[in-house]
């Protein structure tokens, strides 16, 4: 298992850079991967990313967009403004997550 330096720390991540560990998460490290790909995290940001870490406590499975909309209640359109692109991908990587199943 891959490590690397981030925020000054180490940390297990995969081949993709996505955090192996998911309990070497904070929010100091959400805000460097979030600038790491362009992500400068807001009140609103937030929203999503702690929904993925209290649903991935239960469900121990990374949730998918779909899932981040319905139980979540966040419109898609809004992850997809939130996080540009690939929002299931991004929101995961700052989450300090494996990317949900079935993410390309």
């Amino acid at each position: 298992m891959p490590t690397t330096t981030i925020a000054g720390r180490q940390i297990d991540v995969d081949a993709e850079g996505f955090l192996t560990k998911p309990e070497q998460w904070d929010e100091e490290l959400a805000q460097t991967l979030a600038a790491n790909i362009g992500i400068t995290l807001t009140d609103a940001h937030w929203v999503p990313i702690h929904f993925l870490r209290k649903d991935f406590e239960t469900q121990k499975e990374t949730a998918t967009l779909r899932r981040v909309s319905t139980v979540g209640g966040i419109p898609v359109k809004d992850l997809f403004a939130l996080f540009p692109g690939k929002p299931a991908k991004k929101m995961s990587y700052i989450a300090g997550l494996q990317k949900p199943k079935g993410c390309v």
